[in-house]
């Protein structure tokens, strides 16, 4: 059975409390709650982490190396401003996909780089906790061979 691995940045363990106009009132037990249904659905194992410690954050993602089929991050507030994070993910040589609960880029301008994103093959943002869900979704399409032949003969 495949892993992901879901990481969450600072402040995401105070969904629910914190800004609930941006960021709703689901909490982070809800997130992971809806990530493990995701994942047991389309059969893989799924990890759940959160960290308020950047050094943490970056050794969950060195760990990941060899380890799991791909990330799914929510780097919080170090979307903006972590050089060492997006080094990281670059030397877990892991897929990431990148999920924001709010849409950043209708935001504060300071939130509309992200160093992640350079290292991302996708990026979800502004569809809510259900970005998350998003992305096992796409991991799962590209983990099994046979939604891969699906899709490509959908396309055809």
């Amino acid at each position: 059975m495949k892993t992901l691995l879901v990481l969450n940045g600072p402040n995401l363990n105070m969904l629910g409390l914190r800004q609930p106009q941006v960021y709703g009132r689901e909490t982070l037990a809800d997130v992971e709650n809806l990530c493990q249904q995701a994942a047991s659905r389309l059969e893989l194992k799924l990890e759940f982490q959160q960290t308020n410690h950047e050094g943490q954050m970056i050794d969950w993602i060195h760990q990941a190396r060899g380890r799991v089929a791909g990330i799914v991050i929510n780097p919080g507030a170090w979307t903006h401003t972590s050089v060492a994070i997006h080094d990281a993910l670059i030397a877990a040589e892991v897929p990431v996909i990148e999920v924001h609960i709010s849409n950043v880029h209708r935001r504060e301008a300071f939130r509309h780089h992200s160093y992640v994103s350079l290292v991302a093959k996708a990026v979800l943002a502004g569809f809510g906790t259900h970005g998350y869900v998003l992305a096992i979704e796409h991991f799962a399409r590209e983990l099994t061979p046979l939604a891969r032949l699906c899709t490509t003969a959908e396309v055809s």
